[in-house]
C-alpha cells in the first residue's frame, strides 16, 4: 500500500518475536524498524534482525524514570547517548524516543533531545505516551522540540482521551514529518491513531499525498481485524460497516441526489475501497426505499412506496434490523410488481 515504515516489533522481548521481526524485515521493501530500550541487549537483538532502522526509547518523565526505569536523570541521559551511538555505528537508521515526553519537565527534555541529537540520532519520536496531550498543547510542544534538534520529528499518540489522530494531526501542522499509527487503532490500553483516520485526514482534508494506496484500507483493516481477533466498531470513522451508511430519510434522499450533500465531499467511499450503503431502519424516508425496491427490480408506484415506507418504520422502530428479505415481503404484501431480476452492484 506504500506504507513508510513498519515497526515489527520487540526482538528482545522473546526468540519468537526476534523470528518475526528478522522475517518482516526480510520480506518487505518498506522500511523494517525494531523497538529497543537503551539497553545494550536490546539494541543489538534489534540490528541482529537485519531491520533497517531500530526505535530505541528511554522514560524522560520523573514518575517513569523513579517508578519504571529505576534510574536517575543523568543515567537515562548516559544510555540514551549510548544506545544512539551505537545504532548509528552500525549503520542502521535510528529513532529516539524521549517516553512519557507529554508528562517530562520541559528544560529536562530538551537537555535529553539535544543530548541525542548530538550523538546523531536521525529521527526524535515525541510520544504522548498516556493520552494526556491536546492539539494546542501538542503542537506547542513539537514547536519546541523541533527548535532543538536538526534530527526529522515523528509523532506517537494515544487515544485515552478520544484525540489520538487529532494530535496526530495537530504534530504535523506544527513541523512533525511524520506519524506512527495502528490499524483499527490497535493499541495499548484505547489504542493509538488510527491509520486509516490519520491518512485519509492528510489526503482529504488537508488535501496532501501521502503516498498511501487508500483505495487498499477496507481491505487492511478486515484483515487487521481477522488477524488479531479485535472487531471494529460499526460507527469506526472511515472503515466502520457504519461509515458510509445512510439510514435518515433526509440524508438518504439527499446522497441519492448527490453524495456530497451528506458525506465530507472530500473523502468518498471509492476512495477506501468501501461501498456507500442505503440501511433501512425507524428514520428511512420514501426516497431510500423507492431506491431500494428499484434495485431490486420493482417498479412501485407512489402510494406503493408510501405504504412500504410506513412498514419499515414501524419494524425498525421495534429495534429490528430491516432486511433486504424484509424488505422483499413487505413489497410483495404491498402488491408492488416485480419487472426486473435484482441489480447488483
Amino acid at each position: 500500500m506504500g506504507t513508510h515504515v513498519i515497526e515489527a516489533g520487540f526482538p528482545v522481548n522473546s526468540e519468537a518475536e526476534f523470528e518475526a521481526v528478522r522475517e518482516i524485515a526480510a520480506s518487505t521493501s518498506t522500511t523494517a524498524c525494531g523497538l529497543a530500550r537503551v539497553v545494550d541487549a536490546d539494541v543489538e537483538a534489534a540490528l541482529e534482525t537485519g531491520v533497517e532502522m531500530v526505535h530505541a526509547f528511554a522514560s524522560t518523565s520523573d514518575v517513569q524514570i523513579e517508578d519504571s526505569m529505576h534510574a536517575t536523570r543523568e543515567e537515562v541521559i548516559e544510555r540514551s547517548v549510548a544506545a544512539v551511538e551505537r545504532i548509528v555505528e552500525a549503520g542502521a537508521t535510528c529513532m529516539f524516543s524521549p517516553m512519557d515526553a507529554t508528562r517530562t519537565d520541559e528544560a529536562f527534555l530538551i537537555e535529553v533531545i539535544e543530548a541525542v541529537t548530538e550523538a546523531g540520532t536521525h529521527w526524535i519520536n515525541v510520544p504522548d505516551t498516556c493520552g494526556v496531550a491536546t492539539p494546542h498543547r501538542f503542537a506547542d510542544l513539537i514547536e519546541t522540540v523541533t527548535a532543538h534538534t536538526d534530527a526529522r520529528v515523528d509523532v506517537h499518540t494515544h487515544d485515552d482521551f478520544g484525540l489520538a489522530t487529532a494530535n496526530a494531526l495537530a504534530g504535523i501542522e506544527a513541523g512533525a514529518d511524520q506519524a506512527q499509527v495502528s490499524v483499527n487503532s490497535i493499541g495499548e490500553r484505547a489504542g493509538n491513531a488510527a491509520y486509516e483516520e490519520f491518512v485519509m485526514a492528510v489526503e482529504s482534508v488537508y488535501q496532501a499525498d501521502t503516498g498511501i494506496d487508500t483505495t487498499r484500507i477496507a481491505e487492511l483493516s478486515r484483515i487487521v481485524e481477522t488477524a488479531s481477533g479485535v472487531g471494529t466498531p460499526v460507527n469506526k470513522p472511515v472503515v466502520g460497516a457504519n461509515a458510509f451508511s445512510h439510514e435518515s430519510g433526509i440524508h438518504a434522499a439527499g446522497v441519492i441526489e448527490n453524495a456530497d450533500t451528506f458525506e465530507p465531499g472530500v473523502m468518498t467511499p471509492e476512495m477506501v475501497g468501501a461501498r456507500r450503503r442505503l440501511v433501512m431502519g425507524k428514520h428511512t424516508g420514501t426516497h431510500s426505499v423507492r431506491e431500494r425496491l428499484r434495485e431490486r427490480g420493482y417498479a412501485p408506484t407512489d402510494e406503493q412506496v408510501r405504504t412500504v415506507t410506513r412498514r419499515v418504520k414501524d419494524y425498525g422502530a421495534d429495534k429490528r434490523e430491516v432486511t433486504v428479505a424484509d424488505l422483499d415481503r413487505f413489497a410483495e404484501e404491498a402488491g408492488v410488481v416485480r419487472e426486473r431480476e435484482e441489480v447488483r452492484a
